[in-house]
This record gives C-alpha cells, structure tokens and sequence, in this order.
C-alpha cells in the first residue's frame, strides 16, 4: 500500500533518524547486528577518539553482539573510563572487560550491571611513566591482566635470556606501579622486561611481578639487595629467581617407544614441542625406562600442554599417563663452572667397565679416578683443560654400541632441597592418582572409582616382593582410622596385611620391615 500511494515506510523513517549526527562506522555496526542502543554507545566512543572502528576485530564485535544490551552498555562504560594510553590491542582489552564482567556476574557481585560506575582506583603517576618511558625508550602495553614494560630493549641484539635471569618479586603492595618498581630494579642491572600482574575484578595488581634482567649477574644482585627489602614503610617485598619451566615429565609411557614415536604422538596433542628426553634401560638399550621429558619453546605452549595431557582423558597407546611440570634444575653459575674438572658420561651399556672408561679417557689427560652406577658414570681428571677436550672428542662417539653422551658433571646440589623437591612431587603424583580413583600400573588401564581393583598378571621381570600394591581400604580403615570407603596405593609393606604378598603373609607375625627381608 505504501508503494502504491508513495509513502515512506515507518522502518525507513526511523532508520533516517537514527543515522543523525552519527559517524559513518555507526551503519556498520548496525548491519554487523549490534543492538541500536549498544551501537550507538560505541559510536559515541569512536567520536572521543579513543577507539577507531579500524581497531576491532570480528571477535570483539561478535562478543558484543552475544551480550545482553544492558551487559553491553556496561561494558562500554568502563571500557570508556579505562586509561587506554598504553593499551596497543583495544580489541583484545574490551574483549578482557567483557570476561571480567562475565566473571563478576557468575560470582553474583552486588552491582554488576551497574559495572561502569564502580569506584576506580587509584592507579599509577602517568607523569613519572611518560619520564622513564621517554629516557629508556621501552614500551608499556597494558591488558586487563598485567603491565608489561619493555621486551625487548631498545637496539637490543641477540634472542631472548636464558634460564636464570628472571625474578619474581612478592608482596608488592596493591597500589604500586611501574613508576615506583622500575627505578628500584634498575640499580640491579639492565631490565629486559617487567611484567606486573593485574586482577581485573578489582583493577589492582595481584601483589607479585616478574622481572626479567639481560644478565645473571643482575638477577643474582637483585635477589641479594632486594630479597626482604623495605619499599614501604612496614611494607617488605621478596625477591627470588623464577625458573620459567618448559620441561613436563611424563610418566607410565611404553617401555618399547622409541623418541621418534613418542615426539609424532605428543605432537598430535599440543603444539610447541622441540625436543622429547628419554633414558635407555640399563638392561636393554631399546627400551625406555617408562617415563619421558617433553621440552616445549615457550613456557605458555608447556603449560597449555600440560593441561590437555593431564585431564585424564588422553591415553598414549591404551595407557593413562602421569603429567608434571619437570623439577627445575637449577643452573650453577659460570664461575662454578669454570673449575669443575669431573666429566658426566650416560648411556652406557652393562658391557662397558670402569676400567674401559677410565682407559678411553685418559687418552686425553690423566684421569684419577673413574666411578660407574647403572648406565652412567662419574670420571674425575686431573687438569680441567683436559677434561675439556676430552668431553669435546668423546660426546657423540659409539662405545660398547651405544652412543655417549659427555658433558660438565654439575656440583651436587643442597641434599635438604633435592629431598624437599622429591617429597613434593610425589605428594603432586598421590594426588593425581587418587584423584583418578587409583591406578594400575601393571595393566595400563585406570582404576574407576569406588570399584575393587581386578587382581591382574605379573608382568615379566616385575618382582612383586618389592612392588606396590593397591588395596580397598575395608581393613585399611580398621588400621589406620579412615572410613570403610578409604583405598589406598604404595609399597607392600604400608598396605594391610591382607594386601601384602604371599611371601609376607607368611611371616606376617613380623614387623613389616623384617618381613620385607625375610625368604
């Protein structure tokens, strides 16, 4: 009817009226599907020239086309109140707005629609920023989760440090920035980057910063002059090396895997992997020893790693593997390395003889003494220059049909901390297994919840005298005070009587200890 008499359609009318005294980008954001009023907020952002239409991705808009309008609306107003000075990714940053509102919403935070009119806080001196910013030449990119300044430095030549220049820095009063932090490290050193980590439910930092220097020396004087210093009146921080881990260790995998097929497997499950360490057995160089070390290139593809292998869901050839960050090797620093004299030779095989070695060896130089345990061993030169040259000869080269590997024996480490490391992984590995309800490790196959474990056959050469058993814990609760539901996994001679081997059994008026020894 309106076509037939020449009238405008109301729709059109509207549509019109709308677009006054809106900016072009404002059309596109209606035919992209946004609500009219979410849209309008966002031209009205785009007309203070905070933001650009130019500077959003489809993934920012598609979130905001998903959110309630009132929730858009919010968003919108605290994105507008941001200090958006140093932030480089605006789409990444409203996109982290969005979560934290999301976040606030699920926790039932009093006032979350209202989110833009929260009280904000105080945040850094910007004047002092814009002075160290414009004397070191650094950059500072801001995102809702943390501050980072610099990374790399200006005219900075070569990769990125190595292990043992990083920091971690705690107990930061929440209130504190780059402007007070930055010149306090500094007199340690040359900064490579600092990172500040940001609570965006709160929009204060979260107490704690990494600081990463160019130099060892410069993370080894920060954590002597800066490790319980006094920042504030009443108010210390500390100071310690960060060791950013790449390594996993992976364990229960087949002993007949090769690191060819475990480097094809792992890859299928997560990317960023470089390198995959196994260790022969001693008994057969074919085989591994039933665990692994996955090196990722980054800390981030580690950790994404480790949590797609660790929900238990992925099996490796019908097996249920046990994922943990490798324990962290702390590297000696080059001074100390520059007087060892005691060479680290492994994957030998059984064949090969102290004394074999200590003959290999001495070609190079007098050797005092050589020591062997397993498949690896200790050889102790007299002159450190030929301990040098013999290590650049040796490593590589086939002996007994294996090939050596030689480097640097490390001085043995703290025995109270290597103790301390080992007491807390295998408090991390019982929690995994009990988590899982119990594993097997005989079978490759879980143990479910709440079920009793099938008695399952001996595998060969396992020795079931010195093994570990899994029991139901109906005794165990008797024994130890847990519920009847209690089941427990470890060495024989921890479980109830009724769950050790038949050889104990039969001595099972001894103490387990003696029992454990008796034939």
């Amino acid at each position: 009817m309106a076509e037939g008499n020449g009238e405008i359609p109301i729709e059109e009318v509207s549509g019109k009226d709308s677009d006054v005294g809106r900016t072009p980008d404002y059309r596109k954001l209606i035919d992209y599907g946004l609500d009219p009023k979410v849209a309008a907020k966002l031209d009205d952002i785009y007309k203070t020239g905070k933001l650009a239409h130019a500077e959003l991705d489809e993934r920012a808009l598609d979130a905001l086309k998903e959110f309630p309008s009132d929730g858009a609306l919010s968003v919108l107003g605290q994105f507008l109140d941001s200090n958006l000075e140093h932030v480089s990714n605006k789409s990444a940053y409203l996109c982290g707005v969005m979560k934290t509102y999301r976040q606030k919403s699920r926790a039932g935070v009093q006032g979350a629609p209202a989110l833009a009119s929260t009280v904000q806080v105080k945040g850094p001196d910007e004047e002092k920023i814009k002075q160290i910013l414009a004397r070191t030449g650094y950059t500072l990119d801001v995102t809702t989760g943390q501050r980072k300044y610099g990374g790399p430095p200006p005219g900075w030549e070569g990769g990125t440090p190595g292990a043992g220049c990083e920091v971690f820095c705690g107990k930061i009063p929440k209130d504190m920035y780059e402007d007070e932090l930055i010149p306090l490290f500094e007199r340690c050193g040359t900064i490579w980057d600092l990172r500040l980590m940001m609570d965006p439910m709160t929009g204060t930092n979260r107490g704690y910063a990494f600081v990463t220097f160019t130099t060892r020396e410069a993370t080894q004087r920060a954590v002597q002059e800066l490790n319980d210093y006094e920042i504030r009146k009443g108010k210390k921080i500390g100071v310690t090396v960060s060791f950013n881990n790449h390594r996993l260790f992976v364990g229960n995998i087949p002993k007949n895997r090769d690191r060819d097929d475990l480097f094809e497997e792992f890859t299928r499950h997560a990317p960023g992997l470089v390198e995959v360490i196994i260790y022969s057995s001693p008994d057969d160089k074919k085989k591994n020893r039933g665990f692994c070390f996955l090196e990722y290139e980054s800390h981030k593809a580690a950790s994404l790693a480790k949590r797609r292998l660790g929900t238990g869901r992925i099996k490796v050839w019908g097996c249920d593997i046990i994922v943990d960050w490798a324990d962290p090797q702390e590297e000696p620093d080059e001074q100390t390395m520059s007087k060892v004299k005691v060479l680290y030779a492994r994957n030998l095989t059984q064949e090969i003889t102290e004394d074999a070695l200590k003959e290999e060896f001495e070609r190079y130089g007098t050797v005092e003494r050589v020591k062997k345990i397993k498949d690896y061993a200790f050889v102790h030169f007299e002159d450190r220059d030929c301990a040098v040259k013999a290590m650049q000869e040796l490593d590589g080269k086939e002996m007994g049909g294996a090939r050596l590997e030689v480097s640097l024996a490390k001085p043995p480490s703290d025995k109270k901390k290597k103790e301390e490391i080992l007491r807390a992984r295998e408090r991390r590995m019982m929690q995994m297994i009990h988590g899982r309800g119990g594993f097997d490790w005989c079978s490759c196959s879980p143990v479910l919840r709440g079920r009793t474990p099938q008695p399952q056959p001996r595998p060969p050469q396992a020795r079931g005298d010195y093994g570990w058993v899994m029991w139901d814990g109906r005794s165990m609760g008797a024994a130890r005070g847990g519920g009847a539901g209690v089941r427990g996994w470890g060495p024989w001679w921890c479980a109830p009587r009724r769950a050790w081997p038949p050889h104990a059994q039969r001595h099972a008026w001894q103490s387990p200890r003696q029992a454990k020894f008796t034939r």
